[in-house]
């Protein structure tokens, strides 16, 4: 599906990027209000005592307990901000949003510094644990010059609110101006060449004047990284990961060489169907797909297509977003149906509050961010979600995913701040992907959303096929975004290069290119969200494989014995109780052990995932026999 990412609570987005805020999802937030300094609001970072003095563990559990309580305050104040610019997009609530997260950039800056004092104290594990994630809490560190430390949060306001504002309106500047959501409908829905190219340039078109403000943003994240003790921006992002940053690394490549062969299969079959559609000479064999034939702005997600590559045209229909339509459901009742499905698990009741203040639908009278996300607040259970729902099988499914992060929330919102997150970032994705593997046929034809279901091998390659274009297709671009940051923010990609650098990588990873020559007067990293927002990306990479992990043992808790793309646990107290004992983890320990807690092993694998697809893999090797595969 089409799905817009969402963030979460601990996203720590591009203008928040200062710590966890608590809001996730596809999207990334900004930030917040008054000019006033941190010393002058009383939340002025502890600072090391006297450089005399002798730090001792006592300091340190008092420095900790201090930091959380400041936090809470100042990430409240943070997410207020963020929640008020992303629902009402303006010159005001943007420059509002940058006071704030000036603000708390300068406190969690100071805190970091004053953290060192402890450095090499015997300390209980707590307090060790929540000194090193303050160190990695930042995803936009900043300087300790107040003056770019306040452009720093500017810069990124201003990145944020452009790819919220973003239109196109015609080659020649006077058409129909176009929002992303119209422009990505014409992406999902036709299937004309030029139709598809023009929506394609125009999006991509938005995001020429972001270059030189990345530019600065990186330039100065990189100062302020350095200021708290890493090589550069990325390096601190991969040291939030309970390994060092170079291994975390080679751990993603890994994992990327367990799937590739899976994706390498797709890609070759898709490839030959849409060669038949739109012709061999525009879709040739051997070379990468257009980018802007495979349904998503971004060529991330290839479900849109499906009537294209379908294996079986004719089957039983698994044609959800008629059905939902028919039956006349609306933003809210999909929502509660979402809920519906934790509470069959034994979870508790969403708050009343999550409904009254939650954005569902898109305002006719301003402008908002549409991209799904989920978020905490006050750090208090103040659960929302913000969304654009339209009713499709896409958003029912991504509605299932934020609710996901909501359930996070509720379940270690009594933490101390520092633990309210994920037990790393692709945790907290991952939680909602896992539940809508149980969107099974079984469980949507139980909710009443699909007739009766014939079991045969045609539907279940349709099916298939269908998840593939969504989990397996997104693998490579969850993590290329992140590789092309990485080099952007150690200088091995430098500014000259940006745009080159980045289809060089989408050519590597996706053997996927771009439609029409590109230049470095583009910027298309830029029309990617995440890029703009300074959101990590790895996590939604992580959780494409965490998910079938998690779902399958979640399975076993349940007793299930087929099949792993036949179970769902809606409706299994056993499978929820071993999903809540995650949740209220938080961060409270290192990811190892929360993986443990979920599904017995310490190693993130992708096993899971290939047992999942197994009978695609099968029928995608002889239906390539003959092919010209690769590119």
């Amino acid at each position: 599906m089409n799905r817009k990412l969402p963030l979460h609570p601990l996203l720590r987005t591009a203008l928040a990027a200062v710590a966890l805020p608590a809001f996730l999802g596809g999207c990334a937030q900004d930030s917040q209000v008054t000019r006033e300094t941190p010393a002058t609001t009383g939340a002025s970072a502890p600072q090391a005592q006297a450089a005399t003095s002798q730090a001792t563990p006592e300091e340190a559990k008092q420095f900790v307990a201090k930091v959380n309580a400041d936090l809470k305050r100042l990430w409240t104040k943070q997410a207020t901000a963020e929640w008020i610019k992303n629902t009402y997009i303006t010159d005001d609530t943007e420059r509002n949003a940058a006071y704030v997260n000036e603000e708390v950039l300068a406190y969690v800056n100071g805190a970091v510094k004053g953290a060192r004092r402890f450095d090499g104290l015997q300390l209980d594990a707590d307090t060790a644990r929540m000194l090193h994630l303050l160190k990695v809490s930042q995803t936009l560190p900043a300087p300790s010059e107040a003056e770019k430390r306040s452009e720093l949060a500017a810069v990124a306001a201003k990145l944020d609110g452009m790819y919220g504002k973003g239109k196109y309106c015609g080659a020649d500047g006077k058409g129909k101006c176009r929002d992303l959501q119209e422009l990505s409908d014409v992406m999902a829905e036709s299937r004309k060449y030029d139709e598809l190219l023009d929506a394609w340039q125009g999006w991509h078109s938005t995001s020429r004047p972001m270059r030189p403000l990345y530019e600065r943003l990186v330039n100065i994240s990189n100062e302020g990284a350095k200021d708290i003790g890493f090589n550069d921006l990325g390096t601190l992002w991969r040291s939030a990961y309970d390994m060092p940053a170079a291994d975390f690394e080679k751990e993603a490549q890994r994992l990327w060489g367990q799937v590739k062969p899976l994706y390498d299969e797709l890609h070759c079959y898709v490839r030959g169907r849409l060669a038949k559609q739109y012709g061999e000479d525009k879709v040739p064999a051997g070379k990468p797909i257009p980018a802007h034939l495979l349904g998503n702005m971004w060529a991330q997600e290839w479900n849109n297509i499906y009537p294209l590559v379908e294996p079986f045209p004719g089957q039983a229909s698994l044609d959800v977003d008629a059905e939902l339509k028919k039956q006349g459901y609306d933003a809210m009742r999909m929502v509660k149906l979402g809920e519906k499905f934790f509470t069959s698990l034994g979870l508790k009741e969403l708050p009343q509050t999550f409904f009254e203040r939650s954005q569902f639908t898109k305002p006719r009278d301003r402008e908002v961010v549409c991209h799904a996300s989920a978020w905490d607040v006050t750090y208090e259970n103040d659960l929302r979600i913000k969304m654009c729902i339209k009713p499709t099988e896409e958003e029912l499914i991504t509605i299932h995913h934020e609710l996901g992060h909501n359930y996070y929330y509720t379940y270690y919102y009594t933490l101390p701040v520092l633990y309210q997150s994920g037990a790393n970032d692709g945790f907290h994705e991952a939680i909602g992907d896992a539940l809508t593997l149980s969107i099974t046929p079984a469980y949507l034809q139980q909710v009443g959303l699909l007739k009766s279901v014939p079991k045969n091998d045609k539907n279940l390659i349709n099916l298939q096929l269908k998840d593939a274009l969504e989990k397996v297709a997104f693998l490579p671009f969850g993590l290329l975004v992140d590789q092309w940051r990485w080099e952007v923010f150690s200088g091995r990609i430098q500014p000259a290069d940006y745009n080159k650098s980045w289809w060089t990588l989408r050519e590597k990873y996706q053997g996927v290119a771009a439609p029409v020559a590109r230049s470095e007067a583009d910027f298309d990293p830029g029309a990617k969200y995440h890029v703009p927002a300074n959101v990590p990306y790895t996590r939604y990479f992580l959780a494409r494989i965490l998910q079938f992990q998690f779902h399958k043992a979640m399975c076993e808790a349940a007793g299930f014995k087929g099949p792993l793309h036949e179970c769902s646990i809606y409706g299994n107290k056993e499978a929820g109780k071993r999903l809540q004992a995650v949740l209220e983890l938080g961060a409270s320990k290192p990811w190892p052990d929360a993986l443990q807690a979920m599904t017995g092993t310490r190693d993130i694998d992708a096993t899971p995932l290939l047992d999942y697809f197994a009978p695609l893999r099968t029928w995608l090797q002889t239906q390539n026999k003959g092919q010209k595969c690769g590119w």
